[in-house]
């Protein structure tokens, strides 16, 4: 949501490591193969002359693994390739991908190795187009996929213009909730953007129909929680921000976007601004696994 490509790094340390174990006797590594450990986000110095295409780099490894049954390494590296394309065309509807639709769609009688596909997919996602493949939530079955390359310049970030005339809309969602303590009702929603110009019931120019934008759209992307509120009446709903935008954004991001927006410092909201803080320092420490949570 908030980055842009740069160019991609020649595959991790590990990756190394796992085609440098599997070399035969002639000191080359056997083109099948399954990799023994899921993939590193780290990059190395080198260029990236080693994954040129999605159809030369299939499954490294697999001939050391002793689960991949009778298939050939073409047929391994065909179907690695089917699930890569796979996972990016689902994506660009930024809808996570469940695994009932992998295994029903690309896998099939795969299934007995189907985490060694995953993991092979994982690899030249990353190292080829420059995704990380990330389950959604702990048990969910349910993928996205995470654009690990530098982001964009701090300013355009701040300002909420990466790529497409939504994200801006939603930064300003994500903004309210953040600022109303991570919760935040629908009626407040509107009556904010209606001071933008944006209605809930009118067809927007650029957003078409608003609500469902935020509403649905949002929510299916997981960019939101829209949850009703008990014993309202009328019926009230609210917004918290939902696990793909904890994974894709920060607090500290979203504060500065708002400050940009009222032309402030972050600092001048210090309740938020620490919390904020807290929430960098929670991803910044090793083995954590991710941001803090919401309170």
């Amino acid at each position: 949501m908030l980055q842009k490509p740069r160019s991609r790094g020649r595959p991790s340390a590990q990756a190394e490591r796992v085609r440098d174990g599997g070399r035969g006797g002639d000191g080359r590594a056997p083109r099948g193969g399954v990799a023994e450990e899921a993939p590193s986000t780290s990059r190395g110095a080198g260029g990236s002359q080693e994954v040129r295409s999605t159809s030369s780099q299939g499954a490294r490894g697999a001939e050391a693994s002793p689960a991949v049954g009778p298939r050939s390494q073409k047929q391994l590296e065909l179907k690695v390739a089917e699930l890569v394309q796979f996972l990016l065309i689902k994506d660009q509807k930024k809808i996570p991908i469940k695994r009932t639709d992998i295994l029903k769609h690309v896998v099939g009688d795969y299934k007995d190795i189907f985490a060694d596909l995953l993991k092979l997919a994982a690899q030249r996602l990353e190292y080829v187009f420059g995704y990380k493949l990330v389950e959604l939530e702990p048990k969910s079955n349910s993928y996205i996929l995470i654009n690990t390359l530098e982001p964009v310049e701090e300013d355009a970030e701040v300002r909420g213009d990466q790529g497409t005339p939504t994200t801006g809309l939603l930064m300003i969602v994500l903004g309210l909730i953040f600022m109303k303590g991570n919760t935040i009702k629908e009626t407040e929603v509107w009556d904010f953007l209606r001071r933008l110009g944006v209605y809930p019931t009118k067809k927007h120019l650029i957003f078409g129909d608003p609500k469902k934008l935020i509403t649905e759209d949002f929510v299916r992307q997981r960019y939101l929680e829209y949850r009703r509120i008990p014993h309202t009446d009328p019926v009230d709903y609210e917004f918290q921000w939902g696990p793909r935008t904890n994974l894709e954004t920060s607090k500290m991001k979203v504060l500065k976007f708002v400050a940009k927006v009222h032309n402030q410092d972050p600092r001048d909201w210090p309740a938020q601004y620490c919390e904020a803080l807290a929430d960098e320092e929670a991803r910044a420490r090793p083995g954590t696994g991710g941001p803090a949570p919401s309170s």
